[in-house]
């Protein structure tokens, strides 16, 4: 059986697909990743994962996507050949666009979460409870269609991973990770740079991460205090790095999930734009800092509606510092 499993959104949105991909890949013959562009690294990281076609879906990226007839003919000749399909969304995306094309293409069964009426588009309309976290959902609709899990529902990425200890300095580091794909999720980078003081001073060593067009941010953040990395990673040796940190500072963002997806406990500074029920890092000791019930709230919002972005703004250095204490300090992560 070959099974075309879809996430055509964001790094952090591919590596939650996590669980459900590998509960199709222990009954499937063949897994195929369908992802965007911006998803792209993270699908090579999923195990499970066979194959992977890359493909810009205008109904989900967020900049301008022209739609084009001789795009859309290509990825319908992509799509062809597959016994059945599964559609994994956000709770504000839609299966439907996709689940039309691979009919186009000749699919004979596809499953979605879907909460308009899909015609015949859809083969299983799943509906799952309200404020679940975006792994369960997505395997949720795995274990309907008929794929139970086997391994669990922590997050995991493809071993080995590349070896990055002459980056870092060995393991036993905290990292902090300034950068988010959205402005309105990011702390302040004056108060990144105080937490990287605070925790220098309390005896760590301090790696700050970041993209490659993040050095500025990152040279900032990092100041003589902390040793930046910024643009100096793939995404797999980024792994690496949070993989052998002891706690990790991020926002609502990819390196959140990432860090979560080998284990890492994470100290989440999470703007309320949508819910951290659904999408704090999952499956690690976790702390969530953040005003909750900010102005901002459930707005999905790319850039702070609210003047001096409060949410996040209203956190403090010290408060950062004392959450890494506390998520370092746990053991062992209890099983799911």
């Amino acid at each position: 059986m070959r099974v075309l499993v879809s996430r055509q959104d964001n790094i952090g949105d591919v590596l939650l697909a996590g669980p459900a991909v590998r509960a199709v890949a222990a009954v499937a013959d063949e897994v195929v990743l369908l992802c965007g562009p911006r998803g792209r690294a993270a699908a090579d990281l999923l195990p499970g994962v066979d194959r992977v076609i890359e493909w810009c879906a205008p109904w989900i990226d967020p900049d301008h996507v022209p739609v084009r007839q001789s795009e859309i003919d290509g990825l319908t000749r992509r799509l062809r050949g597959f016994d059945r399909a599964l559609i994994l969304t956000s709770f504000h995306q839609s299966p439907l666009p996709l689940a039309l094309l691979l009919r186009l293409a000749g699919t004979p069964w596809i499953g979605g979460i879907s909460e308009d009426y899909p015609g015949s588009l859809l083969d299983l309309r799943h509906r799952p409870g309200e404020d679940m976290p975006e792994p369960l959902r997505m395997l949720a609709l795995a274990e309907d269609a008929g794929f139970p899990a086997r391994d669990g529902a922590r997050l995991r990425v493809r071993g080995p991973l590349p070896d990055t200890g002459h980056l870092t300095g060995g393991p036993g580091y905290v990292v902090v990770h300034p950068g988010t794909s959205v402005p309105a999720r990011a702390w302040p980078p004056e108060r990144c740079a105080d937490a990287v003081g605070l925790l220098r001073a309390a005896g760590h060593r301090v790696v700050v991460t970041g993209h490659a067009d993040e050095k500025e941010l990152t040279a900032l953040v990092a100041g003589e205090d902390g040793l930046d990395l910024g643009g100096r990673t793939t995404l797999p040796e980024l792994a690496s790095v949070l993989e052998g940190a002891r706690a990790v500072v991020a926002g609502n963002t990819g390196p959140a999930h990432l860090a979560a997806a080998v284990g890492t406990p994470v100290v989440s500074l999470f703007a309320p734009t949508v819910p951290a029920a659904r999408w704090a890092p999952f499956g690690v000791p976790m702390a969530l800092l953040g005003d909750q019930q900010a102005p901002c709230k459930d707005s999905r919002a790319r850039e702070c509606p609210v003047e001096g972005h409060p949410c996040l703004a209203s956190v403090g250095a010290d408060e950062v510092a004392a959450a890494v204490e506390i998520v370092a300090s746990v053991e062992e992560v209890p099983a799911r």
